[in-house]
């Protein structure tokens, strides 16, 4: 009876590489199984977090976006918005609709957050804490929080007040969130952040001291997105200011018997002399953007009005890159018939400029306190009756003080203010005027001193070493008026109509002109005057 054969005998080789195969595949068959259980744990996820999605929030009607069908002009509904500069302690326990941009969020939870809303310059903080009984689910203060900074919010709620005062908003009340609805949401990510533009300088030296991290918001990143950079609470309130400044203007010269007018900005030749304007093409005709509406100031005196102002825009082409100069900035010019002398015009700077200071001061201390914050600076100091000293005094002021200056040239920067802190210190004001300037630098329509040709009826008005009004009396004969035009290197032909206008009869007058945004510079005592332009035009910037 045969028998099999034995089995044949197994290298030790074969061995190590059967061992081998069966770890791998060992190995292969853990990763797999782990591979498995984190898909199926992902699936899991997946199912309660769609189940979550899909759950039914029987509150879903209290927020949400709007969709953008319902907020063109569809429907009005009588629903009333309160400010949120109005939300005060005596709206207590009152429901409230409110509007603002989210500022801030801050969840503390599922179930809580809070939310800060800017309207202008105030901020309230709306609470969000998830209550069937209010109405407000967890998914509604997660949407809430989701929501990118700088969104249109509405919110309902009911103001309460805090037991704490509130640090972080100008509104010393909270809004019980009820309702919350998005209007309009703003990109996830801004080009600048509105907290770091609204940093003070020593906020910024305290950071550094600290070893904290702070992104400086430069100038020209600031104008290239000046729509968020509008929004810090200083350029808010610098323009408030300025609001003030140009309706003040316009109040007391209209108590004062002005009347307000509007010149044309496009004109054929010059209206100030030199070759600082902006030439175009007007139907085939060589034309300019007008530097003042100077020449029509006068006309309209001649037109039997007897006093004028105007507030318009006025255009330089001065290639002129410096912390006060624009190319295009908003004028503040008057012009009224004298009876005796040019300091009547003076008396009447005199009476606006001290009426626009208190003002200010009075009724524009939130708007000032703001902007300190931001931009410290040291209240004006003025006089009710307003210094005058004349051009030589001035001048001799810097001689005894060291500084040589030509006495018929004009004051450039530095020496004016050097001249103001002399002033500061031998007055005690920063608001004064320089009058009797050498005619040689003034327009050519500037009347000569009685006394001595080389000098003009002319003065200049300094607030904190700078100065913001040029003013004289005129020119009013015609043959005088041509002979200073060609005198300036004017072509008398481009303005014929205007020395023609004072053939027929013209008063004696005088006038000045003022720039809205270096008088605003100078009274916060603002470093740059594209701090006080809405959008600014200077050599280098066309846009926005």
């Amino acid at each position: 009876m045969s028998s099999e054969p034995p089995p044949a005998s197994t290298s030790t080789e074969e061995l190590e590489a059967d061992l081998s195969a069966a770890t791998i595949s060992k190995k292969q068959l853990n990763k797999e199984a782990r591979k498995a259980a984190k898909a199926a744990k992902a699936e899991k996820a997946g199912k309660v977090e769609k189940s979550q999605a899909e759950e039914v929030d029987p509150f879903a009607a209290n927020y949400g976006d709007v969709p953008v069908e319902e907020i063109q002009s569809k429907v009005i509904s009588g629903r009333s918005w309160i400010g949120i500069g109005d939300l005060d302690e005596a709206a207590e326990g009152s429901s409230v609709l409110i509007r603002g941009s989210a500022q801030a969020f801050r969840p503390v939870s599922k179930k809580m957050a809070f939310v800060v809303l800017r309207q202008s310059m105030s901020t309230v903080q709306c609470v969000l804490v998830a209550s069937a009984d209010h109405g407000v689910s967890t998914q509604m203060v997660r949407f809430a929080t989701s929501l990118s900074k700088e969104s249109i919010l509405d919110v309902e709620g009911i103001v309460s007040i805090p037991k704490e005062p509130l640090k972080a908003t100008t509104q010393q009340v909270e809004i019980q969130v009820r309702k919350v609805y998005c209007i309009n949401r703003a990109v996830p990510v801004l080009p600048i952040n509105l907290e770091d533009a609204a940093r003070s300088e020593a906020e910024f030296e305290k950071a550094e001291q600290t070893g904290e991290k702070w992104v400086r918001v430069l100038q020209d990143t600031r104008l290239n997105y000046r729509a968020i950079d509008l929004r810090t609470p200083a350029n808010q309130a610098i323009f408030r200011i300025q609001f003030q400044v140009e309706n003040k203007f316009r109040e007391y010269l209209s108590s004062k018997d002005f009347i307000g007018i509007h010149s044309p900005k496009l004109i054929s030749g010059s209206s100030e002399g030199g070759a600082a304007v902006f030439k175009l093409q007007y139907n085939g005709q060589p034309a300019c953007l007008a530097q003042s509406p100077q020449l029509y100031k006068q006309m309209s005196i001649c037109g039997g009005f007897g006093r004028v102002f105007e507030v318009g825009p006025v255009f330089r082409a001065e290639n002129s890159n410096t912390h006060r100069h624009l190319c295009e900035f908003i004028g503040l010019d008057a012009e009224m018939e004298i009876k005796e002398h040019y300091f009547e015009v003076c008396d009447i700077i005199n009476g606006l400029f001290v009426a626009i200071f208190k003002h200010l001061n009075e009724n524009c201390q939130k708007e000032l306190e703001t902007i300190n914050r931001q931009y410290p600076f040291e209240p004006l100091k003025y006089l009710e009756k307003t210094l005058k000293l004349t051009y030589a005094e001035g001048i001799q002021m810097l001689k005894d003080a060291g500084t040589e200056i030509e006495p018929m040239g004009d004051l450039n920067t530095e020496a004016e203010k050097k001249l103001g802190r002399l002033v500061k210190e031998k007055y005690g004001t920063e608001f004064f005027i320089l009058y009797r300037y050498p005619l040689a630098v003034r327009p050519f329509y500037t009347m000569p001193c009685y006394d001595d040709p080389a000098y003009s009826n002319s003065f200049d008005v300094f607030i904190r070493g700078e100065e913001i009004i040029s003013g004289a009396q005129r020119v009013h004969t015609p043959e005088l008026l041509r002979k200073r035009a060609i005198e300036c290197g004017i072509d008398a032909s481009t303005i014929s109509s205007y020395i023609e206008s004072f053939s027929f009869g013209a008063p004696p007058h005088g006038g000045f002109g003022v720039g809205l945004e270096r008088v605003v510079m100078l009274f916060c005592a603002l470093n740059n005057i594209r701090k006080t332009s809405l959008f600014p035009r200077d050599p280098q910037r066309l846009t926005p």
